[in-house]
């Protein structure tokens, strides 16, 4: 979910001293779906970026407004004057380019054939025509939106940094905090609901007002710094614009790792070979994470795949 920094938020006081502390967004709660318990996935280490919040930090489901202090940064130990955050979006749904060749799957899916007696008594033909039969419950206008879990993602992170640091989150330094984000949409409706669990943890019980109308100010957008990669002229000549720089991933996408999964995933789901590629594959190994993190369902996603198979994505 991440492909560069999408906010920096700075509270500061006097410079005696500095405090940096660098955060991936909120570990939440498993989905409100699932009250008694985290439906949970073997493959989950395996997700980078896209790893669903609870699942890489544990230690916060049992409260995930609590803050968690580091023993040696005890209260009476150090006076934090600045806090300056780096600070991961919310959850958020998979982009239009994910969707569609997932739709692009599903359709591959929808349409083959008998399939193989062998594949069958395997259980590979109840796997692919459970994934037939699936709700393909994504749509364009989703493309990569923070979901109603993002937003509570952030205003958890933001009730716990400001009871950890409660003198640099007060009210009277509300106009000291700088919220900077890029003009991604899942990122300013992040730091807007970072602000909103800050305004709720200085006046519970109230519904927040607009963003704009906070004591704090709404979020500066700023893709120069937030979106650097995209106005890095190096980078861009380099990289972006080198018809060669990306030569191994390609060469990985086609190498033998990949192309054991493809074929391994053809059997299961009953689909030509030549129908998979490299970037379909991926997609429906991040469909197992994506309904975990926003539905906390296991999708039928999540079974196609084993650790091998997830440890080869990582590579």
């Amino acid at each position: 979910m991440l492909r560069g920094p999408c906010r920096l938020f700075r509270v500061s006081v006097a410079p005696v001293a500095a405090l940096a502390v660098a955060l991936v967004s909120s570990l939440s709660r498993c989905s409100l779906l699932e009250p008694e318990g985290c439906v949970v996935s073997p493959l989950s280490p395996y997700f980078g970026t896209k790893t669903r919040y609870e699942d890489a930090n544990p230690g916060l489901l049992p409260d995930p407004e609590a803050p968690r202090r580091d023993p040696q940064l005890l209260e009476e130990t150090c006076t934090p004057v600045q806090l300056v955050a780096l600070i991961r979006h919310g959850t958020r749904y998979p982009t239009t380019k994910q969707i569609r060749k997932l739709r692009q799957l599903h359709g591959l899916l929808q349409a083959r054939g008998p399939g193989d007696d062998r594949i069958r008594a395997a259980g590979g033909g109840d796997l692919g025509a459970a994934l037939a039969n699936w709700p393909l419950w994504y749509a364009d206008w989703m493309d990569g939106q923070l979901v109603e879990k993002g937003r509570q993602d952030m205003r958890q992170l933001a009730v716990r940094l400001a009871s950890l640091f409660p003198v640099l989150f007060s009210r009277e330094n509300c106009g000291r905090l700088q919220l900077v984000t890029s003009s991604k949409h899942r990122c300013v409706d992040s730091g807007a609901a970072f602000l909103q669990g800050l305004w709720q943890h200085y006046h519970p019980g109230l519904p927040p007002p607009d963003v704009a109308d906070m004591e704090c100010g709404p979020p500066r957008i700023n893709d120069k710094l937030m979106r650097f990669f995209d106005h890095c002229e190096k980078f861009l000549t380099q990289v972006e614009r080198n018809a060669t720089a990306l030569y191994h991933v390609e060469a990985f996408k086609t190498g033998p790792e990949m192309q054991n999964i493809l074929k391994k995933v053809a059997g299961i789901l009953q689909v030509p070979v030549n129908n998979l590629n490299a970037d379909l594959i991926q997609v429906a190994f991040f469909t197992c994470s994506f309904d975990l993190a926003i539905k906390g369902v296991k999708s039928p996603w999540c079974d196609v795949f084993d650790i091998d198979d997830a440890k080869t994505f990582r590579l």
